[in-house]
C-alpha cells in the first residue's frame, strides 16, 4: 500500500511517498493465522464435530450448549464455526459454511450482529445479564438465529447465574446460547440442566504434531519431527500452547528448526541422558550414574524434573516390553526405535522396580529436607536392583560389585581387581563371590502387603527390604549343601536351637519368638509351635539363614521346618464382690479381727 505525506513549509509544498510493506509488515501470530474455521479442519476434537454437524443436518438444535474442558482444545473456536455454520445460506453437502453468503462474509468480516460474544470474566454481574436478556429480544438482521457465546462462563456470580436461568430455560425462538468454560465443577446444577454438555479431551500429542508439521510447511520452516514432538508434549494437550511455542522456536532459530535448539529454548531434558542412564543401571555403575545425575543437575535441571522425567522413560521402556502396547509410545522416529532397542535389554522386573523406586522419590520430593540426596538415593537403588539377580544367576561378570554385602560384611573378591567399568583390569576371569559363612545381622525381608512390621531399629540400620507378591524366598544355597543324612536327637537340635537364638541380641522380638524349643515329629521334620501369625512372619523371614544354619550344624541336608499356631486360651472368670472379699481374708486373716474389732458388716 502506498502511503504519501505532504508538509507545507513556508512557500514550499513538499511531498513524500513510500510503500508500507517495506516499512512494516504485520505479523499474525500461528494461533490466530491457522485457527480452524470448519469443522474439517478441527484437529483432535472429531466426536464433536460429528456429533454438531448432524444437530445442523437434521434441524435438531438445541437452544442452549456447554463447552467444557482444558484450555486450547478448540471450545470457542468450535462455537463460532457452528455458529457460523447454522446461519450460512448456502451450506455445503458436508455441512459446512460457503463462505460466500452475505451471512458468512459479514462473520468472517467481524461485522456480523447475528454473533454475540461476552466475556464473563469482566462481565460477570447482574446488570451485565440483564443487558443481555433484553439483547435476546431483538431478532436477527440475517438468518435464522442469534447466537450469543458466553466465554469462561463459570466466572459469573451467583447471583447471575440466577438472573440468567429464566432466559436460559425458555429463550425466543430465534436464540442459542452457547456456554464455555474451563471449570464445569463451578457450574451451578441448575445452570447444567438447561443445556446440551460437550466435554472437549485434550488433543493427542500425534495430532498436534501432525498439525504443527502442516503450519510448518505453510510457512516454509524445516523443523525435525523429533523436534515437533517435544514441542507436542510440551503443549500438554492444547494446540494454542503448541503453536505459540512454534512462533517462539521460530524467533529462536530461524526457518530451521532442530531437535537440539528445541530442547534448548524450552528447557527440556534430553532423551539421550535417560538412555545413558539406563545403560549405567544395567550395568550396575554407582559412581557413573551419579556423575550423570551431577551434570544433569550443572545444566540448571532440577531434581524433581529429573525424576519424573526418568519414571516416564521407564514407563515408556515398560510399555515397549508388549507389541501390543506399544502404540502407547508418544514418540515418534528415531527416538522411538531407541526405546524399542533398549527395552529388549531391559527385564520386566527390573523396570517395574525402577518404577517404584522413582514414584516414591517423586511422592517424598516436596517433603524431603535434602532433595538431592534424595534422589542420588533412589538413583543408587535403581542401580543396585538388578545386582542381586545376576549374583544368583552366576551372571554377574560384567555387573560392578559393591564394597558391601547385604549383610553388612566386606565382600571378599578370589582373585583380579575391577575397574570402574565393571570389566577386569587384568586379563584374568572376573572376580566372584565367595560362599559367607553366617552372620549374626541377619536381612529383614518384609512382605509387601503383610501386617508384619519390623522394629525401628531394624528400619535405621538399613537391615529392611520388601518382597512382592508371595514370591518364596531364595533357597538355591539349601542344594548348595553336602547331601548329609545324619541322624540328630531333640538335644541336639535344642542346643543348636539356643546357639543361633544367642546371636539375635539386637533382635529381641525375634528372639522372643524363637525362644520356644522345637520337636522332631517325624523324620527330619521339626515342629515350631508359635503364638501368633506375626510371629510366624518373623519366623518365615528368617527361615533360609535358620535352615542353613541348623543342616549345617547337624549335618542334614533334609531337615524341614514346620510352624503351627497354638493360641493360649486364658481362662476368664468374673468375680463377685463376695469372692473378692473371700479371697482377701485368705490372703490376709487379720482382715477377720479388723471386722470383728471395728462390728464392720459387708454387704455384696
Amino acid at each position: 500500500m502506498l502511503i504519501s505525506f505532504i508538509l507545507l513549509i513556508g512557500q514550499n509544498l513538499y511531498i513524500w511517498s513510500f510503500n508500507s510493506a517495506h516499512f512494516m509488515e504485520n505479523f499474525v501470530v500461528s494461533a490466530r493465522k491457522y485457527r480452524p474455521d470448519t469443522f474439517q479442519t478441527v484437529v483432535g476434537q472429531p466426536s464433536i464435530s460429528a456429533t454438531l454437524k448432524n444437530a445442523i443436518k437434521n434441524n435438531q438444535l438445541a437452544h442452549a450448549y456447554l463447552f467444557c474442558g482444558p484450555r486450547g482444545v478448540g471450545k470457542t473456536t468450535c462455537a463460532r464455526i457452528f455458529a457460523k455454520t447454522i446461519n450460512c445460506q448456502n451450506q455445503t453437502a458436508e455441512i459446512e459454511a460457503c463462505n460466500e453468503c452475505e451471512s458468512c462474509l459479514a462473520f468472517n468480516g467481524n461485522r456480523s450482529y447475528n454473533i454475540h460474544e461476552l466475556d464473563a470474566a469482566s462481565n460477570n454481574s447482574v446488570d451485565d445479564i440483564r443487558n443481555l436478556t433484553d439483547q435476546v429480544r431483538i431478532p436477527p438482521q440475517i438468518g435464522k438465529y442469534s447466537l450469543y457465546i458466553i466465554d469462561e462462563v463459570h466466572m459469573l456470580s451467583p447471583s447471575a447465574f440466577n438472573a440468567f436461568l429464566k432466559t436460559l430455560e425458555e429463550p425466543p425462538r430465534h436464540a442459542i446460547f452457547i456456554l464455555a468454560t474451563t471449570e464445569k465443577h463451578k457450574i451451578i446444577p441448575t445452570i447444567l440442566s438447561r443445556c446440551q454438555i460437550f466435554d472437549f479431551n485434550r488433543i493427542k500429542i500425534s495430532d498436534i504434531s501432525n498439525h504443527l508439521s502442516f503450519v510448518a510447511k505453510s510457512e516454509n520452516v524445516v523443523v525435525e519431527s523429533d523436534a515437533l514432538n517435544v514441542i507436542a508434549q510440551k503443549a500438554d494437550g492444547a494446540m494454542r500452547d503448541a503453536l505459540s511455542i512454534f512462533d517462539q522456536i521460530v524467533s529462536f532459530s530461524g526457518r530451521n528448526i532442530s531437535y537440539k535448539d528445541v530442547i534448548s529454548n524450552l528447557n527440556v531434558l534430553d532423551y539421550d541422558y535417560y538412555f545413558r542412564l539406563t545403560d549405567l543401571f544395567l550395568k550396575n555403575d554407582i559412581s557413573g550414574s551419579l556423575l550423570l545425575f551431577n551434570e544433569i543437575l550443572d545444566h540448571g535441571f532440577e531434581g524433581h524434573h529429573f525424576i519424573t522425567g526418568l519414571s516416564s522413560h521407564f514407563r515408556d521402556l515398560l510399555v515397549c516390553k508388549d507389541p501390543v502396547t506399544v502404540q502407547l509410545l508418544e514418540v515418534g522416529g528415531e527416538i522411538r526405535e531407541k526405546y524399542k532397542v533398549q527395552a529388549t535389554r531391559c527385564d520386566g522386573d527390573f523396570l517395574i522396580g525402577a518404577l517404584q523406586i522413582a514414584n516414591e522419590c517423586d511422592l517424598q520430593y516436596k517433603a524431603s529436607q535434602n532433595k538431592r540426596l534424595l534422589v542420588e538415593l533412589a538413583v543408587i537403588k535403581i542401580s543396585q536392583f538388578s545386582l542381586k539377580k545376576k549374583i544368583a544367576d552366576g551372571s554377574d561378570e560384567l555387573a560392578l560389585l559393591p564394597i558391601f554385602d547385604i549383610q553388612g560384611q566386606q565382600v571378599q573378591i578370589s582373585s583380579g581387581a575391577i575397574s570402574a567399568s565393571g570389566q577386569s583390569q587384568d586379563h584374568t576371569p572376573a572376580p566372584r563371590l565367595e560362599p559367607l559363612e553366617k552372620v549374626s545381622n541377619i536381612k529383614v525381608i518384609r512382605k509387601q502387603g503383610s501386617s508384619f512390621t519390623p522394629s525401628i531399629k531394624d528400619a535405621l540400620a538399613g537391615n529392611v527390604s520388601e518382597k512382592k507378591g508371595d514370591d518364596p524366598i531364595q533357597e538355591t544355597t539349601f542344594n548348595e549343601l553336602e547331601n548329609f543324612d545324619e541322624p540328630f536327637t531333640n538335644e541336639q537340635l535344642a542346643l543348636k536351637w539356643l546357639e543361633f537364638t544367642e546371636e539375635l541380641t539386637d533382635r529381641p522380638n525375634l528372639k522372643s519368638t524363637l525362644s520356644v524349643i522345637p520337636e522332631i515329629t517325624s523324620g527330619n521334620q521339626i515342629l515350631l509351635k508359635i503364638g501368633s501369625s506375626v510371629q510366624e512372619e518373623e519366623v518365615r523371614l528368617v527361615r533360609f539363614e535358620l535352615m542353613s544354619f541348623l543342616r549345617k550344624e547337624l549335618r542334614n541336608s533334609g531337615i524341614e521346618l514346620i510352624t503351627r499356631i497354638e493360641k493360649q486360651e486364658v481362662e476368664r472368670k468374673f468375680y463377685s464382690d463376695s469372692d473378692k472379699m473371700q479371697m482377701m481374708l485368705k490372703k490376709n486373716p487379720d482382715l477377720v479381727q479388723l471386722i470383728q474389732k471395728f462390728n464392720l458388716d459387708f454387704k455384696a
